[in-house]
């Protein structure tokens, strides 16, 4: 099953979910910031997402990076600093986020979900 980390309030968010169920795709649709993922569930996604390093998951235009002032922390922490950062508040996560058996993309670009969805 197909799963789509969203922010319902996010335009982006809205634009790929639609994207996606307008193909016949079927989604389990998990609001990020409601049930953010747990680190178990964090860990698998990030070992999947081989065109992505742990960093790339943080949301960094978003207010929440900003006010922890994580620009200047990400590179002293570690992989399990940050996948529990991750986990306790969905606003630092990069959205929307789908998850295939086989993939993770972070964002919405058509070409990328069709890559993805296609196979």
């Amino acid at each position: 099953m197909n799963k789509y980390y969203e922010y319902k309030k996010c335009s982006t968010c809205r634009k790929g979910k639609k994207y996606i169920e307008d193909k016949g795709i079927n989604l389990e649709v998990i609001d990020m910031v409601e049930e953010p993922p747990s680190e178990y569930e964090l860990k698998d996604i990030v070992s999947k997402a081989d065109n992505y390093e742990i960093d790339d998951f943080f949301n960094k235009r978003g207010k929440v990076f900003k006010d922890l002032g994580l620009k200047e922390k990400l590179d002293t922490m570690s992989f399990d600093e940050k996948i529990k950062l991750l986990s306790s508040d969905g606003m630092l996560i990069k959205r929307p986020m789908l998850v295939t058996e086989s993939a993770v993309i972070l964002g919405f670009k058509e070409e990328e979900y069709d890559a993805v969805l296609n196979n």
